[in-house]
């Protein structure tokens, strides 16, 4: 009987090695795997388009209220949760459930208006819970959870977020392009674009 409890005893100790082993491999994996970059869509002109453009101007709040209505409505799955918040910087707040436990995701970006009107977030802090890893690794991680649409490019490597505004798609048919994203003096304008066929001219 005794040597029967040493027996299950053994097999237990091994079952749960070979599950620690398991998991520390597929840790080492994820770390030193090669990360992918990601290519941006071809940045679009809205000024190549016959008709009439408008300057907006925003605050920081009104984006917090208009970009975290958005994400409410796109497809996400029931273990991730995420928001927007504009202050000083950029953040992508939210939480990841992972083996039955949330994981908070902390990511830090500054917004760089591009040429075309399109804006890159480019990181400039991130965290996973009490993960520690590298910080493009985070933003693969998130980036293989979170479903984005096809305007919105996730580039780990380059550790930046693209975001095609010019190709967004709007009901309206207008064109949005951002003009300038000052955030410390909340100077915040986009420049939309009404082509004439929209009001068939």
């Amino acid at each position: 009987m005794r040597e029967r409890k040493l027996t299950d005893w053994k097999r237990l100790f091994l079952t749960l090695l070979s599950i620690n082993a398991v998991i520390f491999l597929a840790v080492l994996i994820f770390i030193f795997w090669p990360v992918p970059g990601a290519e941006p869509p071809n940045k679009q002109f809205i000024e190549d388009e016959a008709g009439a453009e408008f300057t907006i101007r925003s605050s920081k709040d009104n984006l917090n209220e208009l970009v975290n209505a958005y994400i409410d409505k796109l497809p996400k799955q029931e273990n991730i949760q995420y928001a927007i918040k504009f202050d000083q910087e950029v953040h992508l707040l939210g939480s990841i459930e992972v083996f039955s436990s949330e994981v908070p995701v902390n990511i830090t970006f500054e917004p760089i208006v591009q040429e075309n009107g399109d804006i890159l977030l480019q990181a400039t802090g991130m965290s996973l819970g009490l993960l520690r890893l590298p910080e493009d690794r985070i933003l693969q991680y998130v980036n293989s959870r979170i479903k984005t649409p096809e305007w919105i490019t996730i580039n780990p490597k380059e550790e930046s977020i693209y975001i095609a505004l010019t190709q967004m798609e709007l009901k309206s048919n207008f064109h949005v392009k951002a003009q300038q994203i000052n955030l410390e003096d909340d100077n915040i304008s986009f420049r939309i674009k009404i082509p004439n066929k929209t009001l068939g001219l």
